[in-house]
């Protein structure tokens, strides 16, 4: 089966809240168990709902934002991710028109559908509505004519007679129901301040929340019909290819000569509960650009891992963990040691809060001469930015779009070297970059430049 021939549904909702989650990884889960090879996939930036993605496959979840990749890359990175699959599902991000703010359908699961001419299965929480479900369907099916939705599963069905009413409603919609879910307490997944609990946090839970969410849907929903709806999916535009991590020249730098063969640097990566915030890209490009990348625990390793020459420290929950993080003082030492000898080092949000001196009060690494702390305010959205400082990542005046989504506050928000200028919300300077720290609150997705990728390596190597 060709790349561009993998079967695959669109999962989306009228809005965020339906159950998406619910039945995209019900649906992959079920479909694994049939012996498939499913490829998970999430549209938008969101980083917990891929981990319940890769519980259900045992594949890496993977994001497709054609905000922060840019739409030519959608169809690239989704064939990269479902090489050798025998189907995919793609799980949409809030209502299925709605984008970057201002952006019209930019970055929307619409877009996503149409450019992966993918067919759309709407799910519908239809615990307050009986008739009115037939026009809800009517409306998102009769939008956009370049979005096919090929059936529509209920959810949170009451009872027998919910069900029938629902079902009569929707014969005039033309559009089948493929599936009727009831409330299922057990397949809820608990949330708190930046929504789902991640699976590294939840193990034995979660994989029964996966289990419970895939025989759900395998009860409730037509799988047949479903895969026959999968396969109807259009080609993808011709001359579509995977997406490669291989070798690209860094920014600023010139590619390498033929026939060298550079020592092999090695990168710390941060995972473990405090830190599951990472694009399954960035550890490809690393690699691809010659790194040996080695994954460890900051509330379990009291070393970094021995001859890191440089460290990556993504998003998550530090602000969960900080009594943890901060009781971890041998390894809060080797990480100010490693910063403070000019290694580079690149911190996104939570890896932003865990350099600084303190966090709600308890000392954390001490690189950067700021304070975190929680905060009441939502800070989410879509984010221009260029690059302030030559950095471990990047030259001055890169421009990259990256996105914010955290409850906590840094002051100062800046240092004398910023990262980034930032257009929106409002015009500013945040983020530090000193010796070869490059900290900030924005996460990146480094396949939309993979140079940067091959910069930071290429600073291991010489620093």
């Amino acid at each position: 089966m060709t790349g561009s021939s993998v079967p695959r549904l669109v999962v989306a909702a009228p809005a965020s809240g339906s159950g998406k989650t619910t039945v995209a990884t019900g649906l992959m889960a079920a479909f694994a168990a049939r012996g498939l090879a499913v490829s998970p996939h999430k549209v938008g930036p969101d980083y917990i709902d891929p981990g319940y993605h890769a519980l259900a496959t045992g594949r890496p979840g993977r994001n497709l934002d054609a905000y922060l990749c840019g739409t030519e890359l959608i169809a690239p990175l989704f064939l990269h991710g479902a090489r050798g699959c025998d189907l995919a599902v793609v799980e949409g991000v809030m209502g299925l028109f709605d984008g970057a703010a201002g952006e019209g359908e930019l970055a929307s699961t619409a877009q996503v559908a149409t450019l992966l001419r993918a067919p759309v299965v709407l799910v519908v929480d239809a615990s307050s509505q009986s008739r009115s479900v037939a026009a809800l369907v009517h409306g998102f099916a009769s939008w956009d004519p370049r979005v096919r939705i090929g059936g529509v599963i209920l959810n949170k069905v009451g009872s027998d007679r919910h069900e029938e009413l629902l079902r009569e409603a929707l014969d005039s919609a033309g559009v089948p129901v493929l599936g009727v879910l009831r409330r299922a307490p057990q397949v809820e997944t608990p949330s708190r301040h930046l929504g789902l609990v991640p699976v590294a946090e939840r193990g034995a839970q979660a994989v029964d929340a996966v289990a419970a969410m895939a025989a759900q849907v395998a009860l409730g929903c037509d799988l047949d019909a479903l895969e026959r709806l999968a396969r109807s999916a259009g080609p993808l535009p011709e001359g579509s290819a995977p997406w490669t991590p291989g070798p690209s020249p860094a920014p600023g730098r010139p590619p390498r000569p033929a026939g060298t063969s550079p020592a092999k640097p090695r990168v710390a990566v941060a995972g473990g509960p405090a830190f599951t915030f990472s694009y399954a890209e960035h550890t490809e490009l690393l690699a691809a650009a010659g790194a040996e990348v080695v994954t460890f625990d900051p509330l379990r390793d009291e070393a970094l891992p021995e001859g890191t020459a440089g460290l990556v420290v993504g998003g998550g929950f530090p602000e969960v963990y900080a009594a943890e993080l901060s009781a971890n003082e041998p390894l809060r030492g080797a990480v100010a040691a490693l910063a403070l000898g000019g290694a580079p080092v690149a911190a996104e949000c939570a890896g932003l809060l865990y350099l600084c001196r303190e966090l709600d009060g308890l000392p954390m690494c001490g690189v950067l001469d700021a304070a975190g702390r929680m905060s009441e305010r939502l800070t989410l959205g879509y984010r221009d930015a260029v690059a302030v400082s030559d950095s471990a990542l990047a030259v001055a005046g890169t421009r990259l779009r990256g996105h914010e989504f955290h409850r906590t506050v840094v002051a100062p928000g800046a240092g004398a070297a910023p990262a980034w200028g930032v257009r929106a919300p409002e015009r500013r300077v945040e983020g530090f970059v000193q010796r070869g720290v490059h900290a900030s609150y924005l996460h990146t997705h480094w396949a939309a430049e993979p140079g940067v990728a091959r910069r930071f390596v290429e600073r291991c190597r010489t620093s």
